[in-house]
């Protein structure tokens, strides 16, 4: 891989055999990480499936016949 300026910045191309051992698309969200040894650790960022599930743990059940009425939330009082 080589090192090139992107804008302020300095930006390096993902050989194709870590897009597809990855299965990477354009937009997704990576972490890199400094190992030990000077090399470096690419993978999925996962912050977000992470707040996905701590969301779902939290999910609670709504009462029997609940509804959300839009007019009745948006009413000014």
């Amino acid at each position: 891989m080589q090192v090139a300026r992107w804008g302020n910045s300095l930006a390096i191309r993902l050989p194709a055999a870590v897009v597809e051992a990855l299965a990477l698309k354009e937009g997704d969200d990576i972490q890199v990480r400094v190992a030990g040894d000077g090399s470096f650790v690419v993978d999925r960022d996962q912050v977000r499936l992470r707040a996905l599930e701590t969301i779902r743990k939290l999910r609670r059940p709504l009462p029997p016949g609940w509804s959300f009425d839009r007019d009745e939330a948006n009413e000014r009082r």
